[in-house]
């Protein structure tokens, strides 16, 4: 449910948009097309402070400038993670032009992923407060995953934009490949106050939890609903992937034997190296001791006004 916490709608914003997202990198949007798309919905669009600086830095400067009804950020999930580390705990909120290629926190706030329907969000929707993760100072709003799937995103990185059918066929090679030689993480997981020597495949922490049920894959049930879930996947051979993905795919995965799942809204992972974590999609290298807490309603961010009862 919406917070309606203005009444009057936007007008003044600024866009950072990230040139290497989805639809950007491919050519079919450029930002001087978005600020006119904007300029035509009636929203008087507030030039960018720091324009040539790194994305980073642009989104940090954006959210100083004063006198601004929103930040608007054209990308992915990866580029919302980006705006949320500089908006997390401010008044000013996040405008969202979903332009990535799964916009998953888009959808799971019920924007539409229409470029002008979304646009006219800006000007007529609400203020709604989300919670956001974080990891050692990094923000996340959807989840922070370990193991496996942060080491392969590193090649898809390198073919962001260019993607083809047969990169996808090696990754797939790559990954039955690593399932067998790569070894599983090593760490200290301390969680309700228990700790514990865990090996993990894989391991995530969602902001909230994910939505079980038919079609409804990585679709979470909350963005608000005040806790972590950690997911923990100690093997994972071909065939327990199989099973997860079939679990996955009918909606009843919660209770496979080979998922550790617990709510909480802190805990603390050690090791002896630096681990590779892959937050909303973007790989960073953090260093030990990992500590994740939930900053509850801490990112406003502007979603469809309700429609009257």
């Amino acid at each position: 449910m919406t917070n309606p916490s203005r009444e009057a709608p936007v007008r003044r914003i600024v866009l950072v948009a990230n040139v290497a997202a989805g639809s950007l990198v491919d050519g079919g949007l450029t930002p001087d097309a978005l600020r006119s798309r904007l300029d035509a919905a009636g929203l008087t669009v507030v030039p960018e402070p720091r324009p040539d600086a790194p994305l980073p830095e642009r989104l940090a400067a954006a959210a100083e400038l004063p006198g601004i009804d929103a930040v608007a950020v054209a990308g992915g999930d990866g580029t919302l993670a980006c705006a949320a580390q500089a908006l997390t705990g401010r008044e000013v909120p996040l405008g969202i032009l979903p332009l990535g290629t799964m916009n998953l926190l888009a959808k799971d706030l019920g924007l539409p992923l229409d470029l002008d329907a979304a646009i006219a969000v800006l000007a007529t929707g609400t203020m709604r407060a989300i919670d956001a993760g974080e990891v050692n100072g990094h923000v996340f709003l959807i989840n922070s995953v370990l193991g496996l799937p942060a080491r392969m995103a590193r090649h898809r990185e390198a073919k962001r934009g260019r993607m083809g059918f047969l990169d996808m066929v090696r990754m797939g090679a790559g990954l039955l490949r690593h399932l067998g030689r790569y070894p599983r993480e090593r760490a200290v997981l301390t969680i309700a106050g228990e700790t514990r020597r865990v090996r993990f495949r894989t391991l995530a922490v969602v902001c909230g939890d994910y939505r079980e049920g038919l079609g409804q894959v990585l679709s979470r049930a909350g963005v608000d609903g005040g806790h972590l879930t950690l997911y923990l996947v100690e093997t994972l051979s071909a065939a327990r992937l199989v099973r997860l993905g079939l679990g996955f795919a009918i909606g009843e995965w919660r209770r496979l034997p080979d998922l550790e799942r617990h709510e909480t809204d802190a805990l603390t992972l050690d090791a002896r190296k630096a681990l590779r974590v892959m937050n909303d999609g973007e790989v960073v290298l953090i260093a030990p001791p990992l500590r994740y807490r939930l900053r509850a309603s801490a990112l406003r961010v502007l979603v469809p006004a309700e429609e009257p009862r």
